[in-house]
């Protein structure tokens, strides 16, 4: 059977509604199929926003070192925040594998976590496992696995 991208090839394509009358088949459909099997989509909600300012600074890694920042991360987000509560982001195409979320609300929007002067945070965080340490979790404590299925989880913010 031949793959549909090269029966149906998308440089063909110049309006979504032409190319669903000509192929029986919407454009959402289309990328369907043409996604990898093997990718999955990764949903993450963010709870407990408490602050209706600033940006929430997102990161999905998949290594210990990318977790220390000495390699990039797989998908890397800024969410501006307007209202208070849950927000949710999703990262597409993702290989199966281990992976880490960490969160990071930047209330004031200064770049930075701002903390006291004991060094506790008096911006919002968290990371995925929502791990209860008083330091910042170890890479083992907030990876999860991802497989080939769409998955979520949900991330308290503290």
């Amino acid at each position: 059977m031949a793959r549909i991208d090269a029966v149906f090839p998308m440089r063909f394509i110049y309006d979504k509604t032409d190319f669903a009358e000509r192929f029986g088949v919407s454009v959402n459909q289309y990328a369907a199929l043409l996604k990898d099997p093997r990718c999955a989509t990764l949903k993450v909600e963010i709870r407990d926003v408490n602050v209706a300012s600033g940006k929430l600074m997102v990161k999905l890694v998949n290594s210990q070192a990318g977790y220390s920042d000495k390699a990039k991360p797989v998908d890397a987000r800024m969410i501006d925040v307007s209202a208070t509560g849950n927000v949710t982001v999703s990262f597409e195409g993702l290989k199966p594998g281990t992976y880490a979320v960490m969160i990071m609300h930047d209330e004031n929007s200064n770049g930075k976590l701002d903390s006291n002067m004991l060094g506790i945070p008096k911006e919002g965080y968290g990371f995925s496992n929502n791990p209860r340490v008083m330091r910042k979790p170890t890479f083992d404590e907030a990876k999860f696995e991802v497989s080939d299925a769409d998955q979520s989880i949900g991330i308290d913010l503290i």
